[in-house]
């Protein structure tokens, strides 16, 4: 007699084993027809498994964002089956759940077309529409070796030759389709149907190049029609931002295949923005009590092996280089530079804590496949900053760095985000008693700030907690910026001390904190948020002077010259074209100020003042539009 309790606290006795679909249609027809799974215990199960004891159960329908990973699955089962109908010679491999969809992989004698993906998502359609039930039954492993062979299917013999002895397979059965798989899984195909197919890549097996290449299907997957769409809208948006396309449309920046994969080059607008991005940087970190430092971009590979880079982080490092019998490697990290600085001497509690900053330039050797734009590159700028404190500073260091932080990523525009505290894991260095300070700390400083935060139960570093911040642009994108992490690993490889106030030697604490992450990234998140319509304070040019006829260039470039003078980027155009035409141009340039200046305004001093937007503000003194443009860049579009 399962006694069954419910998320709202109350409780459900039953005479008999109960299925998970059973206690749903118990509570109510509505809610069964929307079950899709079940968590039991806290773990996730079909609709038709059965509790025959004492249980805690949730269930688990499309609103739920593990009603939407169970749907995902389910299509990627959907998309397989399609496919083997289609292209019987198929082998089916993976595929699993990713960021807003699903994939397959498959080895297949051709390459698949746009007209296949066409042919296979119709298929998927006509699978839906004849609501065939999921079932699942378990096999012993060998027998289910066996079974997969029989059917041709040597990828999923291989998956399952994996798996050690003695351990449960499921197998998930729809139709004449059958896969390997843990589940859970929706109870018939007829509840999928928002779905569409995106693309087709190439992936080897397991992921390792020495392997076969097989054919990627992408796919996405949602609770309804109307999510679908909602999804497709953000993509064709995300589409016209790119900061690829922005970026070569407003001569920001390139990436130059002559020098390499993966390394930026800055022209001269895009290196407009990006000073003033680090002046902004540096001006808010010395009102915040940091020192800048500058350090080398090489350093001997013993300094690496010291840091433990050399060990866990060889892949992403380039090879060394030699010179005078000694081994250089490029930095991937500006971390174990900071703690040589510290190291230089012999520090006192009196000095702690002292917070350092850097614009500091690495190297990572990223694969050419990852490569995409500013987004993954192999030399980037870092805005690194450390703090080096005693345990009983961190609480108040954290509130410091996330009133600093908070307030950074606000001046750029970004004021919604998702904060997360991550944990101890498994593995970690460090006493239970530091680790429990420190994260007490961490929690506690977001709880003074009453920020709410999610945590991430054992996804802390190996070497300490960690807070990371998650900004949301303008399409509802969340992008991974800001990280703090506390670290006890570096402070004891490097033998790293302080004098407290009792004479001793004791460890500092080591707080990484980055803001902005890479400066390249964070430019590209930039372009793609505002799509190129930069407020003033960023704005490569913030306003151009256009004349009507040749008669008033002069008193245009008089006029550009006066706000170069007092600050402003300037530029003026005095090309013999309509002024129709270069409105039109510089606005599809994206300046925020176009100055028109005629006889009207030149006999009386006066500028005709449009904003990129299309509004005509009227005639202005240049002292009038100086404080106008002082003050709006100044506010950094804040009101």
């Amino acid at each position: 007699m399962p006694l069954i309790s419910l998320p709202d606290g109350s409780q459900r006795q039953f005479d008999q084993p109960v299925s998970v679909l059973a206690i749903a249609q118990d509570i109510g027809p509505g809610l069964a027809r929307a079950t899709l799974a079940a968590e039991v215990n806290g773990k996730l199960v079909d609709a038709s498994y059965v509790v025959a004891e004492d249980a805690s159960i949730a269930i688990v329908t499309p609103k739920d964002p593990k009603g939407l990973e169970v749907i995902r699955h389910s299509t990627a089962h959907l998309l397989a089956q399609a496919v083997k109908q289609l292209y019987p010679s198929a082998q089916v491999t993976i595929g699993p759940v990713i960021e807003d969809g699903f994939y397959y992989d498959f080895a297949f004698e051709r390459a698949f077309t746009p007209e296949d993906l066409q042919a296979i998502e119709a298929r998927m359609t006509e699978l839906v529409e004849q609501d065939l039930v999921v079932s699942r039954r378990v096999m012993a492993r060998d027998d289910a070796v066996a079974h997969f062979q029989a059917m041709g299917e040597e990828y999923k013999a291989k998956i399952i030759g994996d798996i050690p002895q003695g351990d449960e397979i499921s197998l998930y059965g729809q139709g004449d389709f059958e896969d390997l798989c843990r589940g859970p899984h929706v109870p018939r195909t007829g509840v999928l149907g928002a779905f569409k197919l995106m693309k087709v890549a190439g992936a080897y097996w397991k992921g390792k190049s020495e392997n076969e290449m097989l054919q990627r299907i992408y796919g996405t997957a949602w609770p309804d029609k109307k999510s679908l769409n909602a999804y497709l809208t953000r993509l064709a948006e995300a589409e016209k931002r790119d900061h690829r396309r922005i970026g070569q449309k407003l001569d920001l920046f390139s990436l130059q295949e002559e020098a390499g994969g993966g390394l930026v080059f800055w022209h001269p607008k895009g290196a407009r923005i990006r000073r003033a991005i680090e002046d902004f940087w540096r001006d808010r970190h010395v009102a915040a009590g940091y020192e800048l430092l500058y350090t080398p971009h090489i350093a001997l590979q013993t300094l690496w092996d010291t840091s433990g880079h050399t060990d866990f982080y060889r892949e992403s490092m380039y090879r060394p280089m030699e010179e005078d019998n000694q081994l250089y490697q490029l930095k991937p990290m500006n971390c174990p530079f900071h703690v040589l600085i510290y190291k230089n001497t012999l520090r006192s509690y009196r000095e702690l804590p002292m917070r350092w900053a850097e614009l500091g330039t690495v190297y990572r050797h990223e694969m050419s496949g990852a490569l995409h734009g500013l987004m993954r590159v192999r030399g980037f700028t870092q805005d690194d900053a450390h703090v080096f404190c005693t345990e009983a500073q961190i609480e108040a260091e954290i509130l410091e760095i996330l009133d600093l932080t908070l307030d950074i990523l606000g001046s750029f525009g970004f004021e919604n985000y998702e904060i997360v505290l991550s944990t101890r894991p498994e593995k970690s260095v460090g006493s239970d008693e530091i680790w429990d300070k420190a994260t007490g700390a961490l929690r506690a400083a977001l709880q003074n700030r009453g920020l709410s935060y999610g945590v991430d139960e054992g996804g802390g570093a190996f070497y300490g907690p960690k807070i990371d911040i998650k900004i949301e642009d303008a399409i509802g994108r969340s992008w991974q910026c800001s990280t703090v992490q506390l670290d006890f690993n570096l402070p004891e490889r490097f033998g790293m001390e302080y004098v407290a106030d009792d004479g001793s030697r004791r460890r500092p604490i080591m707080i990484h904190r980055a803001l902005l992450g890479s400066l390249e990234r964070f430019f590209g998140i930039l372009v793609e948020h505002y799509e190129g319509r930069f407020p003033l304070w960023l704005a490569p040019v913030q306003a151009v002077v256009l004349n009507i006829t040749d008669r008033q260039a002069d008193y245009a470039v008089k006029i550009a010259d006066s706000l170069r003078k007092q600050g402003f980027r300037m530029e003026s155009d005095l090309r013999n074209e309509k002024i129709g035409y270069k409105i039109r141009e510089h606005t599809i340039q994206r300046i925020p100020y176009l100055l028109v200046v005629g006889d009207k305004e030149m006999e009386s001093g006066l500028v005709a003042v449009r904003t990129r937007e299309g509004d005509d503000l009227g005639q202005m003194s240049v002292e009038a539009l100086a404080q106008r443009l002082q003050s709006e860049s100044a506010s950094r579009g804040r009101n």
